[in-house]
């Protein structure tokens, strides 16, 4: 069982910036890609940003390329979400998302709150 532990969400004003953290629990974790996704209040969940293990490669929702950038570190086993120009719109939950292992198994962080209002 591999748990993930987010971290880094807050209140912050619109055009602030905040940098998301989400390590697994377990060292060594075969690793094949981390994403992020959100669900706002009322609405469904949603992918922000994924990253692939190996390559590192990323794709983004179309609302926030340019603002939010994923990246990861392979020998930490831990992904960053750093989210610059944040708007009100901006607010959901955040959930930290991985496929693990040979079969893929999914798993899913318990959220962290993301609030941008002034």
């Amino acid at each position: 069982q591999v748990q993930l532990v987010e971290s880094g969400g807050g209140l912050v004003q619109p055009g602030g910036s905040l940098r998301l953290s989400c390590t697994t629990s377990k060292s060594g974790t075969n690793i094949y890609s981390m994403a992020w996704y959100r669900q706002g209040r009322g609405k469904q969940r949603e992918l922000v940003a994924a990253i692939s293990w190996s390559g590192g490669n990323t794709n983004y929702l179309d609302s926030v390329k340019g603002r939010f950038t994923i990246s990861r570190d392979n020998v930490k086993n831990v992904v960053y979400l750093q989210m610059n120009s944040l708007k009100p719109e901006d607010t959901a939950v955040y959930y930290c998302y991985a496929l693990v292992g040979y079969l893929r198994t999914e798993y899913w962080g318990p959220g962290t709150q993301v609030t941008v209002s002034s």
